[in-house]
């Protein structure tokens, strides 16, 4: 049988080059199975490319988060993704022998990927055009092209500093913040900026952006002191995560509950995110109150504090409004306060209530940063009792009789159990619903009464 012909196998490299890793491991498991010459030559390509993506991952490690934009949009060095490909080709067409001694596991491998990263970085300054076409911003292009030969120029003394990352973040002894300071010292040897460029190559590997300043305060002595380190050329990190904070606190205020409902989920990360930074500048840096980060970081507090506990308040009125109560009269003009069974289980009020209750129960970190936790935890022992004593009434009028839709009070009985799941008040949300699971059914004798007849 005739196999895939020459055009074939160039269009399916090329598609299988622009396939995304999951999408790769997709279309493999996919061809598998399939019989003949031509599935077993795809077979063997998909082999091959995942091969040669694995061997880049192993080379390019150092560099290889620089070509995607940080997930929490914070201000970071990067480069086109479409560039690490042709940039991996461009170098490897140099040597291509050094391939086959990429598949081991022994020292050599770091020493042939270093070279590969060399052969790269004269690749970027012989043949710029090669890996990163002409497009657009051109001030732009030629600025990430030289970041990127310097950076190649590092990934030697990145690859030795990225296995001690973790013990950096933690608390290095002595001897391991010693190994940092060296290393800075020798990247400083190879670029002016070399040391603040590792840096940018180790930022780009923390999924916590805010880490980076653990990292910042073991570079020196004095790093710790605002002063000291806002006139050096690390205070950029700094500048980045308050920038981050001021971003999100302009969103916390702009977010209105009844309109942005399906925004809660990010405006709670927004306030985890402005907790975690705050809280680790507050561990890390001496700030002056006076100065640019101080003012901006004080200013960023009482605006995320105000509007927090704004959503607080606003929480207990969308609980009224979403499970609302009416007077009934007793005897006379006596009235007390009864659960309105006719109101809605669904629409933008009820979704309201769910949404800042959601909120409520996920801000207990926030909270604390902000000074709001003993208004969120008073908020959230009224809600229980609130939500418990609604339930309660609500099944009695059911059991009683006195329901003119059983079926619809039963669901507002499980969406006052659904409330206090959002405010983590478990315990009292699963009596709510083991009493909802017996509501309505008639006593015992009066069932076997009724049989007997």
């Amino acid at each position: 049988m005739a196999g895939l012909s020459v055009v074939h196998r160039v269009a399916l490299a090329d598609l299988l080059s622009q396939c995304a890793d999951p999408m790769l491991r997709t279309v493999s498991a996919a061809v598998a199975p399939l019989a003949g010459g031509k599935a077993a030559e795809l077979r063997f390509m998909l082999a091959e490319e995942v091969r040669d993506r694995q061997r880049r991952g192993r080379v390019m490690a150092p560099l290889a988060p620089m070509f995607r934009p940080r997930a929490d949009g914070v201000t970071a060095m990067t480069f086109p993704p479409r560039v690490l490909p042709r940039l991996w080709k461009a170098a490897t067409a140099r040597e291509p022998e050094l391939l086959d001694r990429l598949d081991g596991d022994g020292p050599e491998v770091a020493a042939v990927a270093d070279r590969i990263c060399q052969s790269a970085a004269a690749v970027v300054r012989d043949q710029p055009d090669l890996v990163w076409p002409a497009q657009g911003d051109e001030a732009g292009r030629q600025a990430g092209l030289a970041d990127l030969a310097r950076c190649l120029d590092l990934t030697h003394l990145a690859r030795r500093g990225l296995p001690s990352l973790e013990v950096w973040l933690k608390r290095p002894d002595g001897d391991q913040v010693a190994e940092l300071r060296l290393l800075l010292k020798d990247c400083a040897s190879v670029h002016v900026d070399g040391a603040q460029r590792v840096l940018e190559m180790l930022f780009a590997h923390l999924d916590d952006a805010v880490l980076i300043l653990r990292i910042v305060i073991q570079t020196s002595l004095a790093a710790g002191r605002e002063g000291f380190l806002s006139e050096s050329e690390l205070a950029g990190f700094v500048d980045r995560l308050i920038a981050g904070v001021d971003v999100r606190t302009r969103r916390i205020e702009a977010f209105k509950p009844a309109v942005d409902l399906d925004r809660v989920e990010s405006v709670i990360a927004d306030f985890n995110w402005c907790a975690s930074v705050l809280g680790e500048l507050d561990v890390t840096l001496t700030l002056n109150p006076q100065s640019v980060w101080g003012k901006s970081v004080r200013d960023a507090r009482v605006a995320i504090a105000r509007r927090l506990s704004g959503l607080l308040r606003a929480a207990e009125k969308a609980v009224d409004e979403a499970l609302p109560l009416e007077r009934v009269q007793i005897a006379g003009r006596m009235t007390r306060k009864s659960p309105a069974l006719a109101a809605p289980t669904t629409g933008p009020t009820v979704e309201t209530a769910l949404s800042l209750l959601k909120l409520v129960g996920s801000a207990r970190g926030p909270a604390s940063t902000f000074g709001c936790e003993a208004d969120r935890k008073a908020l959230v022992e009224l809600l229980t009792v609130r939500l418990s004593d609604y339930a309660d009434e609500a099944l009695r009028l059911i059991n009683d009789g006195e329901a003119a839709d059983e079926a619809h009070a039963l669901v507002l009985v499980e969406l006052s159990a659904r409330c206090l799941d959002l405010i983590d008040a478990v315990d009292p949300a699963r009596t709510v619903r083991r009493r909802a699971a017996v509501a309505g059914a008639p006593p015992k004798d009066e069932e076997a009464s009724s049989r007997a007849a």
